[in-house]
């Protein structure tokens, strides 16, 4: 059976199995095709991704405005949801007290002979004066969610790390930040100076 949007929205709604066991069957097909290159994405965790993918879909059902083919749109929220569950994944064995030591800082002197040498000088004082401030002005949680985050870990993994939530976490980091970019004012650097220091 061809189902429009309409027919979609409507089987779906009312939990027909034949609709409900279709587009499952559509989502892993679309997941296996999109995520073929990754290799975590083997068929048991593109099942689940299915699986967790129909329940979002059914939990969103009125959101659907029929701006695109409804099986575009559901695919839209499987992707979504598989890699988010991917980037998890990466994450699961990490812990912070393993990542934030580890984490650093760029070294002052590791692209040396790539810099003039007053941009050189001006970037050591800028990461001397940030690695200081990471150390000396912020709390031990501050420190540790801001150096996770920079090193990429996802902010849902850093807050159940710290036996926190996600509101919790923005709040932690966005003070952390804040405080930073006082220190650094304060030690006559400009949020110009810290873009050009990266972009070089």
């Amino acid at each position: 059976m061809q189902r429009t949007n309409e027919t979609w929205v409507k089987d779906l709604a009312q939990r027909s199995d034949s609709a409900l066991a279709e587009l499952r069957e559509l989502l892993l097909r679309n997941l296996r095709s999109g995520l073929s290159d990754r290799p975590r994405a083997d068929d048991s965790f593109l099942e689940d991704c299915a699986q967790e993918s129909l329940l979002r879909v059914l939990d969103k059902l009125e959101q659907f405005d029929s701006r695109s083919q409804f099986v575009t749109w559901a695919t839209a929220i499987a992707i979504r949801v598989a890699l988010g569950q991917l980037r998890r994944s990466r994450w699961k064995d990490v812990s912070l007290s393993d990542l934030v030591p580890a984490t650093d800082l760029p070294s002052r002197d590791r692209t040396a002979d790539e810099w003039a040498p007053d941009a050189l000088m001006q970037r050591r004082d800028l990461l001397d004066a940030l690695n200081t401030s990471i150390h000396r002005d912020l709390t031990d949680r501050q420190r540790t969610a801001l150096l996770a985050e920079l090193k990429g870990m996802p902010q849902d993994e850093i807050a159940e790390q710290l036996g926190s939530n996600r509101n919790a976490l923005y709040k932690l980091t966005h003070d952390a930040r804040k405080k930073l970019k006082e220190r650094l004012e304060a030690a006559g650097f400009t949020a110009e100076d810290l873009i050009a220091s990266s972009a070089q």
